[in-house]
């Protein structure tokens, strides 16, 4: 007997939702703002409720509870007359069924954009990839604030970097205000390529004024007219690119496989935080 052919994995894609809340109660998501849609575009509960595939009692219920958690009536009924009454949105409803729609597609592009940036292991995370944003800085590094320290002029912030990896980054004191920047919290380090580093060869006895050392493997080395892009897989995972002159290529000798180490003023590097 043959045997059976496994079916060809499915790409791992990122979904999400989102929905408003009243506290730690949930007003409502995608479903519950349809059915305000459905009630305005009907002028009724009970035809706006069938148009959804609700019961009257289950859509009656569902907007008695978003009137109570929204602080103000979001549908209310008009009584009788020439015209007849009916069931329409106030003010407040149709604001918020609006602002809903509005968030839901700047949502659905932030979800789209993090499944193309985020849902390919084979890629090193990036942050700033995620969030859409670009930076001349080729060297961009998520890690946790492990300690700030305070300085006369300046004050050192200590980076715990994914794999063990540490780096300092010199910044001012207004800076941290600005940043409101604390331990455990999130920040990204921005490198440009050309403020780092290359050095092979080294012994431990070798002291340079560079606070940051990686070391790690060449993986990649991108000659250019006057200058190299070398990219070293450091040994914590840390992906470092740096630009060196074509000559320096040669005189460090800096090939693929070659042993590398990484140096960064901690003045060179720049903190971000997400908003």
């Amino acid at each position: 007997m043959a045997p059976q052919r496994r079916p060809r994995p499915q790409r791992l894609a990122l979904h999400g939702s989102i929905w408003i809340a009243a506290g730690d109660e949930s007003l409502g998501g995608h479903g519950r703002m349809a059915l305000l849609r459905s009630v305005a575009e009907h002028g009724s509960i009970t035809h706006g409720a069938r148009a959804c595939g609700m019961s009257y009692k289950g859509a009656w219920e569902a907007i008695e509870a978003m009137n109570t958690l929204a602080g103000a009536p979001l549908v209310e009924r008009s009584a009788g007359g020439r015209g007849g009454g009916g069931t329409r949105l106030t003010e407040r409803g149709r604001a918020l069924v609006e602002r809903f729609a509005q968030l839901q597609a700047v949502h659905h592009g932030f979800v789209r954009q993090l499944d193309r940036a985020c849902m390919d292991f084979e890629r090193p995370f990036s942050l700033l990839e995620a969030l859409n944003m670009r930076t001349s800085a080729r060297n961009q590094w998520v890690g946790t604030v492990s300690a700030v320290r305070s300085g006369a002029v300046n004050d050192e912030v200590e980076l715990a970097l994914p794999g063990g990896a540490r780096l300092t980054a010199i910044v001012t004191h207004a800076s941290i205000g600005e940043l409101a920047l604390r331990t455990q919290q999130t920040a990204i380090a921005l490198v440009q390529a050309a403020s780092v580093l290359l050095a092979t060869a080294l012994d431990d006895g070798v002291r340079l004024s560079a606070r940051n050392r990686l070391d790690g493997t060449v993986r990649a080395v991108t000659p250019g007219a006057a200058n190299a892009e070398v990219l070293l897989q450091g040994d914590a995972g840390v992906p470092v690119v740096a630009i060196v002159p074509q000559a320096s290529v040669a005189e460090l000798g800096l090939a693929v496989g070659v042993r590398a180490a990484a140096f960064v003023k901690a003045s060179d590097v720049v903190l971000a935080v997400a908003g």
